[in-house]
């Protein structure tokens, strides 16, 4: 049987470059203003991290679970729409 993680890494991700699907809307509140910092814990895909005291979003690889927007402690600061057509991730195993 295969593992979740190798099928996760069949996947493919088309980036729409200059054009992210995730986007902070203040930087600020995650980083002074939030203290679980669930995003970086509940994305799937590992998109968020927080190092060096700041919080950092990379939405290539992005599973479009929609997780981090929900978990969001300062609410409603992840600006979360579906990648354009053609673009976002591409599942091989549904």
């Amino acid at each position: 049987m295969m593992k979740v993680e190798e099928k996760l890494f069949q996947n493919r991700y088309r980036v729409d470059a200059g054009r992210p699907h995730i986007r902070i809307k203040d930087e600020s509140l995650c980083n002074d203003g939030c203290v679980s910092r669930a995003c970086t814990v509940c994305c799937p895909a590992g998109c968020w991290s927080f190092e060096e005291g700041r919080i950092g979003l990379i939405t290539d690889g992005c599973l479009e679970c929609g997780a981090c927007r929900v978990v969001c402690d300062t609410h409603g600061n992840v600006d979360w729409n579906y990648p354009r057509a053609g673009f976002g991730v591409l599942f091989k195993f549904g």
